[in-house]
């Protein structure tokens, strides 16, 4: 009798295991004995005998400790390489690999075969059973079906001829499915993967990985990458293995600490942070563009998402807000900042002792002394230098004052030794000692002033931004953006006013930020290479400008959806066009995802109808109920809808997100559930966690969430009943994998009302 194939892949399934498992036992006696010998080294670092005596047994100790040190590190580096190979290890006895490949290069007797999963395994130095997803050999998996296929090579482009596909599902060892398949990846296995409940916690993706996600993951050309695509196309997922890639392309060369990823909010940090480590690598730098500047000036209360939020609906300073966001602006800070190389720096007095110790006149003499060929940066160097000069010669001519030879007479024996430190002690004369002491009380006093010179204390920061603001109607035509010079005064009366309670617009802080680093030549963080920054349509061009400007030598990955915008509506249209006089067009890729795997076809053709021009998203095939959509006559009635679908969702076992437009809505409705004895959780800000249960979510803290089901809270035309309002309905209904469900107070929102009826089930 004849073997199946799956009995034949499972007995090619259990030596690869077998040998997986005699792996695991030699990494777990190198990691024993790496401990062991780290343990004996730091013993044997207690019993260095320290020789002082003389220099020569000075530097034999120090060469003892160098060598000791050497090998501890090398015991460590051993024992750090032995752990992360174990849990390599532990992964693939698991689930080895999940798809194999058969193909034959030019010029070869036959097929070669090879298998890949999420790490490389081998049973001698040339011998792979395993392939790494991210090795070049493994891109033919991802990108395209049978026949011809080139892949990059180290060496150049190399085109083999596939004659199988084969892909696994395995768990614990077993393969439960196997399939043939002549496709990039198959439906079969996506729609499983899709199949399943949403968590907590986003997956890895390798296993699934489309020919456009591929070419996303694997681009080493592009300066710039901007991916645009619709909700649910994968575009987060595939930026993490794409970060996951690098790490593995460039390692040695490359580390997670020079990949910096901006995120639309604190939420999704912790919604993401388990991908990379399921791939086997450490997390990237994670942070929101918030946390960016708080970091920088942690005693200004910078607006928060909500506060941005809530701004966005308040058309007072519409205009002057949108032209802060303008790349127009970014040029006209950078003028500005050249226009101080001549005049209008703003300094402040440097004082001792709450007396004036050097005028903010005779620093701004200085400053302005230096010829045209010094700029900012070198200019503000050069001041420094003549600074520390004049503090110096004030410290030799205070030498013999009274208080301080009063000060050295009253020395006890404890200060003088302390003084002396490792200095030796012999002087020729007793008032070369006292002049060493008395520098010494004196350069101590004057340390508050050292201080302010080194740390450029003397530059009035607050006092340049407010001449700028005031100084911008003649540096711009207003009128051309759409701005009186009323509303522009009005404007930054406003930001001045808030700047007095320090508080500050996230606006304003970019604004502010780059002139000050423009003002002490900052050159930016030169050290990241890669930069990602998802839900880039909420971003305006100038703050875009600023991360390019604070990350020189960085690529850029940007990634978003232009019909997500909820913070720059107007702007995001715009937005390529910006980027393209930023980054050179030939070092400038696009790729546009236009498929959704996230929702049935149900709801992404619904929510691709609440659209005005959804036409290219495109649904995956998977199906599913259509939305419902249900107007209650009072409040109450809402209410007990909204209860039994949760009673519905959790009996299918469905996790369950309510979505209201504001903070206050979803504050009302965890008080109705509470009261009513109904468990869920309400997410107030970004810094909470996401937990299993039914969760209640404030519209702008939804952003790259996705769950099984959706519940959008009161679409009625009282809350949702402006245009500019369609992109965040978007947002909220797209989070939807498989239920979605709308509820209306009164009259439901006029932006459905040219969606197809056919799409949505009225109730």
């Amino acid at each position: 009798m004849t073997e199946t194939v799956k009995q034949q892949e499972q007995k090619h399934l259990d030596a690869v295991v077998k040998k997986v498992k005699q792996a695991e036992v030699v990494a777990k006696q190198d990691i024993q004995t790496a401990s062991r010998d780290t343990k004996e080294i730091e013993r044997a670092f207690g019993e260095v005998h320290l020789n002082t005596g003389s220099y020569e047994g000075m530097t034999d100790t120090a060469m003892s400790l160098r060598a000791q040190q050497q090998m501890l590190d090398e015991r460590q580096n051993s024992w750090q390489h032995a752990t992360q190979r174990l849990d390599v290890l532990q992964k693939l006895e698991r689930t080895p690999y999940f798809a194999r490949i058969d193909f034959q290069e030019d010029g070869t007797r036959g097929p070669e075969t090879i298998y890949i999963g999420l790490g490389s395994f081998a049973d001698s130095p040339d011998h792979f059973l395993v392939y790494d997803w991210r090795a070049p050999i493994s891109s033919i998996y991802y990108d395209g079906g049978l026949g011809d296929i080139t892949y990059q090579t180290p060496d150049g482009p190399q085109t083999v001829d596939v004659k199988l596909k084969r892909q696994f599902q395995i768990k614990d060892g077993v393969i439960l499915t196997v399939f043939d398949t002549d496709e990039v990846v198959g439906d079969q296995m996506l729609m499983e993967a899709l199949g399943n409940s949403s968590n907590t916690k986003m997956k890895s993706i390798v296993t699934t990985i489309q020919k456009e996600q591929n070419q996303i993951i694997r681009d080493t050309q592009s300066d710039l990458l901007f991916v645009q695509g619709a909700a649910g196309s994968g575009k987060t997922a595939a930026v993490l293995q794409r970060v996951a890639w690098l790490l593995y392309r460039y390692r040695g060369n490359l580390t997670s600490g020079q990949v910096v990823l901006f995120s639309p909010n604190q939420l999704f940090n912790d919604y993401i942070n388990q991908v990379l480590p399921e791939l086997g690598e450490q997390n990237m730098v994670q942070m929101t563009y918030l946390q960016y500047t708080n970091r920088r000036l942690p005693k200004i209360q910078v607006e928060t998402l909500q506060q941005r939020f809530d701004a966005t609906t308040d058309t007072k300073f519409k205009t002057v807000n949108a032209l802060k966001g303008s790349l127009a602006y970014f040029d006209v800070i950078t003028r500005y900042a050249n226009h101080l190389e001549q005049a209008d720096m703003r300094f402040r007095d440097i004082k001792f002792q709450d007396q004036v110790f050097i005028s903010k006149e005779k620093i701004a003499e200085i400053y302005y002394s230096f010829n045209e060929n010094y700029h900012l940066g070198n200019r503000l160097s050069a001041t420094r230098e003549e600074l520390i000069k004049m503090l110096n010669r004030r410290i030799s001519s205070s030498l013999h004052d009274k208080w301080v030879e009063e000060t050295v007479q009253n020395l006890t024996k404890e200060q003088v030794d302390t003084m002396f430190g490792d200095q030796p002690r012999e002087f020729d004369s007793q008032d070369k000692e006292y002049r060493f002491l008395a520098r010494q009380i004196v350069m101590q006093a004057y340390k508050p002033v050292q201080l302010a010179i080194v740390r450029s204390r003397y530059l009035n920061i607050n006092a340049q931004y407010a001449h700028f603001l005031r100084h911008v109607p003649n540096l711009i035509e207003l009128s051309k953006h759409d701005v009186t010079t009323e509303q522009w005064q009005a404007g930054v009366d406003a930001t001045l006013n808030g700047y007095r309670d320090h508080r500050l617009s996230l606006a304003d802080t970019s604004a502010y930020l780059y002139l000050y680093d423009l003002m002490t030549g900052k050159k930016g963080e030169k050290e990241i290479r890669f930069v990602f920054i998802d839900e880039v349509q909420d971003y305006s061009a100038f703050q875009l400008a600023f991360l390019k400007f604070s990350f020189p030598r960085a690529r850029f990955t940007l990634l978003g959806d232009l019909n997500q915008a909820i913070f720059t509506q107007e702007n995001s249209r715009t937005l390529l066009g910006e980027l393209s006089t930023m980054f050179d067009p030939e070092k400038t890729r696009v790729v546009q995802l236009t498929k959704s795997y996230r929702s049935t076809q149900q709801i992404t053709d619904f929510t691709k109808d609440l659209l005005v021009d959804g036409e290219q998203i495109t649904a995956f095939d998977r199906n599913g109920d259509k939305p419902a959509v249900l107007v209650a006559s009072d409040r109450e009635a809402l209410y007990q809808r909204l209860e039994q679908q949760l009673a519905v969702n959790d009996k299918a076992d469905e996790t369950t997100a309510i979505i209201g437009k504001t903070l206050a809505e979803c504050e009302a409705v965890a008080d109705r559930l509470k009261a009513d004895g109904v468990h869920a959780t309400l997410i107030r800000t970004e810094n909470q966690r996401l937990v299993p249960g039914t969760l209640i979510i404030p519209a702008y803290l939804a952003k790259g969430l996705e769950f099984d089901a959706i519940i959008v809270w009161d679409a009625s035309k009282a809350v949702y009943h402006d245009e500019s309002e369609r992109q965040l309905l978007y947002t909220i209904c797209s989070r939807a994998m498989h239920q979605l469900t709308i509820l209306a107070n009164g009259e439901l929102t006029p932006l459905m009302d040219h969606v197809d009826s056919n799409l949505y089930v009225r109730e």
